[in-house]
């Protein structure tokens, strides 16, 4: 993922396929800490190590998919069982831990296992039953979180103007004794609000800092309400938390959520930091509304064309980080001219591109472990205290 620069894992050796080692209970004689030495030796390396080894380990694996050698259906199959059994692995080592009192270690087991749930996700990328069972485990993975330490996921129902509720996850941040910034996290359109909440809990845990994770479903498809209204409402439960600095209160959306984020970010100047679209989806559709009723849309002005692109954007106030290319709906070309408009105008908007692979399937397979920790150390920057005016 780019910021200005590029940013790539650290190279590591290939992943090798070994036969699956299963990590069980002590054996009959042994005593807890014998079965766990047992059992972490049997593991292999690849269930080994802290949270940060093994999302080096993932994304160096996602940033050198041999694609262009045996990519076939089955190559792939390999790999997806094989991340898989790296994650259930790791749960079972975090369950181990927990029963040994290592509730840290147990933690930090159980967002490996996410980690690696999630990279066999994105290699199933949406596949019948076996991407259903993934979906399956990660909410497993969750509940194992929450049983490890004092900071419990809290699922929470927001009220709404229309006296409905909206369904949300939170996480408190780490450092419960002080105010801290939160970041309201909308779901792609295909995933839901708990699939989007296990792929993050190996980001932000740890960086102080709070989430309010909602699915873009719930969001978009409320019979009453509109998205700027309930994201209104997001806004508002947060604002009212002690835990929380209201001042610096971020939001992050991708996909279709990327617009929401855009749409809201630039009705409520509340907010301190957005990850959006910048407009440009909204600029697209209008480019090609043009383009079919004149025929004409290459001779536009280009001095037109620009204060028109920027148009939108102007009306945020916050700090903007554009995610372009890949998966999502986001032109490269138009986000760099976007972003060239905006350093014109001064207009602080900074430009990401994460990097993808893309398989002889026609498969785009996003190294998001990468473009989560770019993502989230931006929103980390600029909801800092002394980033914020006011604060």
């Amino acid at each position: 993922m780019e910021i200005s620069q590029s940013l790539r894992a650290e190279p590591c050796p290939r992943l090798v396929v070994s036969p699956r080692v299963r990590l069980d209970y002590p054996a009959e004689g042994e005593d807890q800490q014998q079965g766990v030495n047992r059992m972490q030796h049997a593991a292999g390396p690849h269930v080994r190590g802290d949270l940060s080894s093994a999302r080096r380990r993932a994304a160096a694996f996602l940033d050198n998919l041999p694609i262009e050698e045996n990519y076939e259906p089955i190559v792939r199959q390999n790999w997806i069982a094989r991340w898989t059994e790296i994650g259930d692995d790791y749960c079972l080592l975090g369950d181990l831990n927990r029963k040994k009192g290592a509730f840290h270690d147990a933690t930090e087991a159980c967002l490996c296992a996410l980690t690696a749930f999630e990279v066999a996700r994105r290699l199933a990328d949406g596949e019948g039953s076996q991407y259903r069972e993934l979906l399956s485990k990660v909410e497993a993975g969750i509940r194992r979180f929450d049983l490890s330490l004092d900071q419990k996921i809290e699922q929470v129902q927001i009220a709404c103007h229309d006296q409905t509720e909206l369904p949300a996850y939170y996480l408190p941040a780490s450092n419960l004794h002080f105010c801290a910034p939160s970041v309201i996290c909308i779901s792609g359109e295909q995933e839901t609000g708990a699939t989007l909440l296990g792929r993050l809990l190996p980001v932000v845990f740890g960086r102080r800092m709070s989430v309010l994770v909602i699915s873009h479903d719930d969001v978009s498809n409320h019979s009453h309400s509109q998205p700027e209204i309930l994201l209104s409402c997001c806004l508002d439960y947060l604002s009212v938390r002690p835990d929380v600095d209201a001042t610096r209160i971020g939001l992050y959306g991708e996909g279709l959520s990327a617009v929401l984020a855009t749409d809201f970010a630039a009705s409520d100047r509340r907010l301190a930091a957005a990850v959006c679209d910048g407009g440009l989806w909204n600029w697209a559709r209008i480019l090609a509304s043009v383009g079919w009723m004149t025929r004409t849309a290459e001779t536009i002005d280009e001095e037109v064309v620009s204060a028109r692109r920027s148009q939108l954007v102007r009306q945020l106030k916050c700090p903007v980080l554009v995610v372009a290319g890949g998966r999502g709906i986001v032109s490269v070309p138009e986000a760099i001219k976007l972003q060239a408009d905006c350093m014109t105008a001064r207009i602080d908007l900074e430009l990401a591109i994460p990097r993808m692979i893309r398989t002889p399937e026609g498969v785009e397979i996003e190294n998001f472990v990468i473009s989560d920790d770019c993502t989230f150390r931006w929103l980390e920057h600029k909801l800092a205290r002394s980033s914020v005016p006011g604060a």
